[in-house]
């Protein structure tokens, strides 16, 4: 089969992984004496709230196994033919810090200056989705005859797939463009724990979807009763939570009360 992938890692480590169930198969098939290649795959997707539309790309730096060297289909999924050169997904652990990949895309023909210049912000926030596999796993269809002749396809087969944003793009020419990629909790301005560890003020919007009130008991700020819609204000206390929802209910109270920490 003619894939030409230009990165090969065969340990992995996942930064916000999707972890399905099958993907003991792979790793059961590389301690075997001679297994098939590792496949990798890309999917680059964009979001409406930075990029103007909901819009997924899938590519891939290799060809199938026709003679005609097409894109490589996986799960149903139709990986265009594009040359990418991607390196640093490995984690040594210990202090260290997260992986920083960088990921290193053809712009021949300009093509990826081109769609920069369509997005209002470039492509900084958008996914990137590391997928792999093995090429005996493969959709039939990427080989002559439609038959794998290296084993059964299986669409659920690969290993725990890797999720990075794009955080900046490092460099661009004629030739090339380079992006850094980061994990979710280690963009610049995200801080974990993202909420506020409070103890005693709700941290929900009054009657909004988290608070899930919606009842006509009325209490002012001070959890006494009124009987106009208008005078309606919860405290943000505890005791402004039982009062609407009962002392004995499952609460969705918006912070967090165990935590002995208190606002002044």
């Amino acid at each position: 089969m003619a894939v030409q992938d230009l990165y090969v890692q065969p340990g992995y480590w996942e930064v916000g992984y999707v972890n399905g169930d099958d993907w003991e198969y792979p790793t059961s098939e590389l301690q075997k004496i001679a297994p098939s290649s590792i496949i990798e795959l890309y999917q680059l997707v964009l979001n409406a709230a930075q990029h103007g539309q909901n819009l997924t790309f899938y590519f891939h730096s290799g060809v199938n196994g026709k003679p005609e060297n097409g894109q490589v289909t996986w799960a149903a999924n139709n990986y265009q033919s594009f040359p990418i050169e991607a390196e640093g997904f490995e984690y040594t652990g210990g202090n260290s810090q997260l992986p920083r990949p960088k990921i290193r895309v053809s712009n021949i023909f300009g093509t990826v200056t081109g769609l920069l210049l369509t997005l209002p912000d470039g492509l900084e926030g958008a996914k990137v989705i590391r997928i792999r596999t093995l090429a005996r796993y493969l959709d039939a269809v990427n080989f002559p005859g439609n038959v794998n002749p290296y084993g059964t396809p299986d669409p659920t087969a690969e290993f725990p797939r890797e999720i990075y944003f794009i955080e900046r793009k490092t460099a661009e020419s004629r030739d090339v463009v380079e992006f850094e990629l980061a994990a979710a909790f280690d963009l610049q301005g995200v801080r974990a724990p993202k909420r506020q560890c409070i103890a005693n003020i709700c941290q929900w919007v009054y009657r909004s979807t988290e608070c899930s009130y919606t009842g006509t008991n009325y209490f002012d700020e001070n959890d006494s009763p009124v009987v106009n819609a208008a005078a309606d204000v919860c405290g943000k206390r505890l005791s402004s939570c039982q009062k609407r929802f009962g002392t004995t209910a499952n609460l969705p109270f918006g912070s967090f009360p165990g935590i002995g920490t208190f606002f002044t």
